[in-house]
């Protein structure tokens, strides 16, 4: 059973950052596309950044320039982190792993609030 657990989330300040980290068991880590989502209260789930296999990068327009998402394939582990963050960042944030087919981790809230 393929397994992504998400950390990282919490409760943090307007202009603050976090590091969420997602770590992937049961795969072959290095061939899949790893992606963040995120699911507001009351919206759809969004698509926030996408790392492939080989390393390129793509971001929603919404955090660009503010998230980086990253991955180390020696611990099976892609990041997303977070700087100059929003109360609209707001979300249950979610790991998602793609080759073939979909794996979703379970999410880690992520709060911006003064």
């Amino acid at each position: 059973q393929v397994q992504l657990v998400e950390s990282g989330g919490g409760l943090v300040h307007p202009g603050g950052s976090l590091r969420l980290s997602c770590a992937a068991s049961r795969i072959i880590f290095s061939i899949y596309n790893m992606s963040w989502y995120r699911q507001a209260p009351g919206k759809q789930r969004e698509l926030v950044a996408t790392i492939t296999s080989g390393g390129s990068t793509t971001y929603a327009g919404s955090v660009k320039g503010r998230f980086t998402i990253s991955r180390d394939n020696a611990k099976n582990t892609v990041y997303l982190q977070m700087n100059s963050l929003k109360p609209e960042d707001t979300a249950v944030y979610y790991c998602n792993a793609h080759y073939g087919r979909p794996y979703w981790g379970q999410g880690t809230q992520v709060t911006v609030s003064s």
